[in-house]
């Protein structure tokens, strides 16, 4: 499993305006300077934000964006399935290996770790976080 840049800069913006949105809605431009990213490549990602309703977006001259809901509702693996999309993993071996014992142990305990990681990501809230 691989969390993409985009992942990580969907992290770093929401801890952003979850440790700023208590002076009000958060610019695009702020968060993009704050942290060294690209602004339209931050704005792609915002608005995958806001569709997968982790963030609500405001437009016009005093626009920006602001958590859709609290911190502690917010988990990581909401941000990374907004920009990644679900987090899976696969290894299929068995075909590849004949169906041998081996391969078969190799996928379960690779799905294993998949769904550990998942529940690590899904129980940690952006409230943890900042």
């Amino acid at each position: 499993m691989k969390i993409s840049r985009s992942t990580g800069y969907a992290l770093l913006a929401t801890c952003y305006i979850a440790k700023n949105q208590s002076d009000g809605i958060v610019l695009s431009q702020v968060i993009a300077k704050a942290h060294s990213i690209p602004l339209e490549y931050l704005l792609k990602i915002l608005q995958q934000l806001v569709r997968a309703n982790v963030l609500r977006s405001k437009r016009g001259p005093r626009g920006g964006f602001l958590l859709a809901k609290p911190a502690k509702k917010i988990s990581m693996l909401d941000i990374i399935e907004a920009v990644d999309g679900p987090v899976v993993g696969k290894l299929d071996l068995s075909a590849q290996s004949n169906k041998e014992a081996f391969a078969a142990k190799a996928e379960q305990i690779y799905q294993k770790a998949i769904d550990q990681a998942k529940a690590v990501f899904a129980k940690t809230k952006l409230a943890d976080l900042v």
